[in-house]
């Protein structure tokens, strides 16, 4: 089967870079990129990701305040979390001249924009939870 005839029906089954996976020669531009949909969703699909943007959502916070708010989050944890938040541009960092220096950590308008499909999101599984843990009870009743 040729390149063109292929179809794709999973996500899984999209090379991170395509026309390295199917052997070509130098990819264009476009195709060098990753998907996109499993390239943003590693970064929020994650649990801390969501817990520290949802945090975020009610306004700036110091690192340890943060800590203290992402219930069972350890400090190595928020600190690769907040980093990689920062490098998609989610959230910013700003250093208060003061002594010792704080940092304070902000939602950026990217980082904004991501809140309101994040809340959708929490009150969907607010709302099947139940349904969900049910389903999940039942099958785990079964030979599976």
């Amino acid at each position: 089967m040729n390149d063109r005839n292929m179809q794709v029906t999973t996500l899984s089954a999209i090379p991170a870079t395509p026309a390295a996976a199917r052997g070509r020669g130098r990819p264009s531009a476009l195709e060098d990129l990753p998907c996109p949909i499993r390239d943003v969703l590693d970064r929020i699909g994650d649990a801390w990701s969501v817990l520290v943007l949802t945090t975020l959502e009610s306004g700036p916070a110091r690192f340890n305040q943060l800590r203290r708010q992402v219930d069972g989050i350890s400090q190595r944890m928020l600190t690769v979390t907040l980093r990689h938040l920062e490098r998609d541009g989610l959230v910013s960092r700003t250093v208060i001249p003061s002594t010792p220096p704080q940092v304070e950590y902000a939602l950026t308008v990217l980082g904004c924009s991501l809140c309101m499909p994040l809340k959708v999101l929490a009150d969907w599984a607010g709302n099947h939870q139940t349904v969900i843990r049910g389903a999940r009870r039942q099958y785990d009743m079964t030979d599976n």
